[in-house]
């Protein structure tokens, strides 16, 4: 499948979906829609993903199967400026894929144009139906589950489950992540968006995916905010218990000491930090924070690898930046 992708004033920093698409995803990505860097390539920004033209608007973009919508918000709610590019999508019989929280199909406009025009459209949020509370038994299965966990939202815990995914796959394990989010979905084509889901239902969510998992000999849950995050933590909680996890990933951004767009509230300090994890996930399984990843985006090589270091020895764990440095074989060993 070949696709477009809506990133508009927000790649990459903005742009999860986006770029998580562009490095782990096997679709085809023909165009990013972005008014604010039309002109430019994705390799402009971003070196180590998949590349390709950065035009103005989906009146510009190439033939394509699909638009992906590859922002989320804060609320994930439709912006009124990206309507004409997912209009013009459907009348090309484009099918368009969204993470919102405003559903598409919920749109009389959309559903008008995508029956006229032969398109489908796709609300990766919308959870299934016959959802039921946590039964507390995905600790049961015989795979190893990871979660991952992060001081903060966006701190590369969906980067961080795929780059595992596929050290351990490299190593010769048969290793799954289990997507919580739009963005896994999108990459991976199946799971559940747990924030979309209804609280009592959650933690029996994750349960559900890990236990249609565990075939494999690893499952990465994708984790999603974070236990001190004001606005978010009840997501992380319903995450960590329905995985029942062997173990814990700590993701953090070199730099960040507050919650990002609640700067008012600090992070704590990474010690209490792991201590609240690991107290919080012992009623239903006992785990420990054993690696840590850090997303070092910002800094130059030099200042990364130090970076690295000193999160390795606050931690207790090893720990790398798994875009710049992969998983190497001491982080993976700690992890599996």
């Amino acid at each position: 499948m070949a696709i477009a992708i809506l990133t508009h004033d927000a790649f990459p920093d903005r742009a999860k979906t986006a770029v998580g698409l562009l490095r782990y995803g096997d679709r085809e990505v023909r165009a990013l829609i972005d008014r604010e860097r039309a002109g430019q390539r994705v390799h402009d920004t971003l070196p180590d993903v998949q590349d390709a033209p950065i035009v103005a608007s989906m009146a510009d973009a190439p033939d394509v199967d699909a638009l992906v919508i590859g922002i989320s918000p804060i609320g994930g709610e439709l912006d009124e400026s990206w309507r004409e590019d997912v209009r013009t999508a459907l009348e090309r019989g484009c099918d368009v894929y969204s993470g919102l929280h405003d559903f598409l199909a919920d749109d009389e406009e959309f559903v008008h144009l995508a029956e006229k025009h032969d398109a489908e459209l796709h609300d990766l949020r919308k959870p299934p139906d016959d959802l039921t509370v946590a039964a507390g038994t995905a600790g049961d299965v015989d795979a190893t589950v990871i979660t991952t966990v992060g001081t903060d939202c966006s701190t590369g815990k969906m980067t961080a489950s795929f780059e595992i995914r596929d050290a351990a796959r490299e190593r010769g394990l048969d290793a799954a992540v289990i997507p919580t989010g739009q963005t896994g979905i999108a990459i991976t084509g199946w799971g559940i968006v747990i924030d979309r889901v209804i609280a009592d239902y959650a933690a029996g969510a994750v349960e559900r995916l890990v236990e249609e998992a565990q075939a494999a000999d690893l499952l990465v849950v994708e984790g999603q905010g974070a236990l001190a995050h004001p606005a978010y933590s009840g997501v992380t909680t319903s995450i960590l218990h329905g995985s029942a996890p062997d173990a814990l990933v700590m993701c953090h951004e070199a730099g960040r000491e507050a919650i990002h767009g609640y700067e008012s509230f600090d992070i704590p300090p990474l010690s209490e930090y792991v201590d609240i994890y690991e107290r919080l996930a012992a009623p239903v399984a006992d785990a420990s924070v054993v690696a840590g990843m850090l997303n070092t985006r910002h800094l130059d090589d030099d200042t990364a690898a130090e970076a690295v270091t000193e999160y390795s020895d606050a931690l207790g764990a090893p720990a790398t930046d798994p875009v710049r440095h992969g998983v190497p074989d001491e982080v993976l060993d700690a992890i599996v």
